[in-house]
């Protein structure tokens, strides 16, 4: 049975506390929704002051909403389009300090003003993003982007 656990420290030792517990609740389990469900939760139960934390799958050239915690999402995003997409597009975390001064940003929630999207890969193919949103401008530092990156880097392992 999943304990939440409290985690205490610095930020970048929270994220590595979360990194293991991740690690180890995916220990064994190969489905994609039901890994991509948990790392959702648990995500959504780490993090505060965020309003949306789920995945955008790559099927058929495009991204599909994936497991999520938050409200109603956006269904289909196009491949280079928004933050989503253009992480997609171009491999790589975008951390987004304000959404409406991005150029395409699609807001599918009116009360995101932050957003970061964390791209995983699987030997060298993309997988999805991981899209989480906040409520505050620059929510998202360069420690919760490397955190972020380590948590999709221990999830692509178990997918």
């Amino acid at each position: 049975m999943f304990q939440p656990k409290t985690y205490e420290g610095s930020l970048t030792a929270k994220y590595d506390l979360l990194a293991k517990q991740l690690d180890a609740l995916l220990e064994g389990e190969k489905d994609q929704v039901a890994n991509l469900s948990n790392a959702s939760a648990l995500l959504n139960q780490f993090l505060t002051d965020v309003n949306w934390v789920g995945f955008y799958l790559w099927k058929q050239g495009e991204l599909v909403l994936g497991p999520f915690q938050g409200l109603p999402a956006c269904v289909r995003i196009a491949y280079g389009k928004g933050v989503c997409g253009t992480a997609a597009k171009e491999k790589r975390t975008m951390r987004v300090e304000d959404v409406h001064a991005f150029p395409g940003h699609i807001a599918c929630d009116a009360a995101s003003n932050s957003e970061i999207v964390v791209p995983f890969l699987k030997n060298g193919e993309l997988l999805g993003v991981l899209d989480i949103d906040s409520p505050s401008k620059g929510r998202f530092s360069e420690e919760d982007e490397q955190g972020l990156q380590q948590f999709v880097k221990v999830l692509s392992s178990h997918i």
